[in-house]
C-alpha cells in the first residue's frame, strides 16, 4: 500500500499503491525471440526476392525485394523496442519503459513510407520504358516460396502480439502479412505479364504494391500515435472492469472516476472508492485489496490504483475527472451521494 502524497486527515483512509510495473505478472515476458525470428525470415525473403529480380528483370519483384528490406530494418528495430521495454523499472523510468514499444511501430511506419516512395518512382520510371521481362517462372517460383516463409513468420508474430498484448510484434506480424499479399499480387501480375505481353502491366503492379503499403504505413502510424498518448484500454476491457464494479456497488460501497490507460504490454487503471464514513484504516485498506485482487485476477496485465473517500461526504463527489468511463446505469448519479 502507497499513501497518498497529499496527507490524509484522521478520519481518511490511505490510498492504495498500484502494483509496481517491475512486479512479476503475465507479461514480464522475453518476447526478443519473436523479433530474432522476423530478422531471420527478413533475411531470407531479401535473399530469395532479390534473386527472382535479377532472373526475371521484374520491377514489381523488385518492389517486392525492396518492401523485405524494410522488414529487415523494422525487425532489428522491433528488437531493440522489446529489449528497452522489458527493463525493470528505475528511479529515472519509475513506470517501466513499456511505450518504447510505440517508436518502434512509428520508425516502422516511417520506413513503409520511404519504401513506398522508391517502388513508386521506379513503378513511372519502368512505365515510360517497359522492357522485357525473362526466366519468369523460375522467378516466380521463388517469390512463391518467399511468400510462404513471410506467411508462417506473420501468423506467429500476430498470434504472439495479441496474446502479450505487444504492439511491436503485431506491427511486425501485419506487416509481414501485408507483404504476403503484396507478393500475391506480385506473382500474378508478373505472371500476366509473361501470358499477355503487356510489358506495363509490371509497372502497374510495382505502383499497385507502393500505394498498399502506404496504407500500411498509415494505419502503424495512427496506431503508435495513439498509444503514445495514453489511448484508453479497449472496450472489452472496459466491460470486465465496470462489471466487477458494479457488482460490488451495494448501496454501501460506490465507484466513480474510472481512468483507463495503456503502454505497450501494461494496462493502468484509477477509480475512486467511496466507502461508509465510519470505516476504518484497517477496513478499508482491507477491502482495496480484495478489489484489485479481483481486479488482477481478471486482468493479470493490470495495475491498479484506488482512491479511498468517505461516501457522505459532499467534497468526495467534486474531484470527478471530466473524462471518465460510465460505471453505472443512467439511474446512478455518481456525482451526489446515495440516499442511505
Amino acid at each position: 500500500m502507497q499513501t497518498d502524497p497529499n496527507p490524509t486527515g484522521p478520519g481518511d483512509a490511505p490510498e492504495a499503491q498500484p502494483r509496481r510495473p517491475d512486479a512479476p505478472s503475465s507479461s514480464a515476458v522475453d518476447l526478443t525471440r519473436f523479433a530474432w525470428l522476423s530478422i531471420a525470415a527478413a533475411v531470407a525473403t531479401i535473399a530469395l526476392k532479390t534473386g527472382a529480380w535479377a532472373m526475371t528483370g521484374s520491377v514489381g519483384l523488385l518492389s517486392d525485394a525492396a518492401e523485405s528490406t524494410v522488414n529487415l530494418v523494422a525487425a532489428v528495430v522491433a528488437l531493440i523496442a522489446l529489449k528497452v521495454a522489458a527493463r525493470p523499472a528505475t528511479e529515472r523510468f519509475l513506470y517501466g519503459r513499456a511505450k518504447a514499444e510505440y517508436f518502434s511501430a512509428a520508425v516502422e511506419g516511417a520506413m513503409i513510407f520511404v519504401a513506398a516512395a522508391v517502388i513508386l518512382v521506379t513503378a513511372v520510371e519502368r512505365f515510360v520504358n517497359p522492357q522485357p521481362l525473362e526466366n519468369v517462372g523460375w522467378g516466380l517460383a521463388i517469390s512463391v516460396i518467399a511468400s510462404i516463409i513471410n506467411g508462417a513468420v506473420a501468423f506467429v508474430l500476430i498470434r504472439a502480439g495479441r496474446r502479450y498484448r505487444s504492439i511491436t510484434l503485431r506491427a511486425d506480424g501485419r506487416h509481414l502479412l501485408t507483404d504476403v499479399w503484396t507478393s500475391v499480387g506480385v506473382i500474378i501480375g508478373v505472371g500476366l505479364v509473361a501470358l499477355t505481353g503487356w510489358e506495363r502491366l509490371d509497372a502497374v503492379v510495382a505502383f499497385a504494391v507502393g500505394v498498399n503499403i502506404i496504407v500500411t504505413g498509415i494505419s502503424l502510424m495512427h496506431e503508435s500515435v495513439s498509444g503514445l498518448l495514453d489511448k484508453a484500454l479497449s472496450d472489452e476491457d472496459h466491460e470486465v472492469i465496470t462489471e466487477i464494479l458494479r457488482r460490488r456497488t451495494d448501496g454501501t460501497v460506490t465507484f466513480h472516476g474510472l481512468q483507463t490507460r495503456e503502454a505497450g504490454q501494461q494496462k493502468f487503471m484509477n477509480v475512486h472508492v467511496l466507502v461508509p464514513d465510519e470505516w476504518t484504516v484497517k477496513h478499508g485498506h482491507d477491502y482495496i485489496e480484495d478489489l484489485e485482487r479481483e481486479l488482477m485476477g481478471r486482468l493479470p496485465e493490470l495495475t491498479v490504483l484506488t482512491h479511498l473517500e468517505p461516501i457522505s461526504d459532499p467534497t468526495s463527489y467534486e474531484d470527478i475527472p471530466a473524462a471518465h468511463v460510465r460505471i453505472h446505469d443512467d439511474d446512478h448519479d455518481p456525482t451526489r451521494p446515495p440516499q442511505l
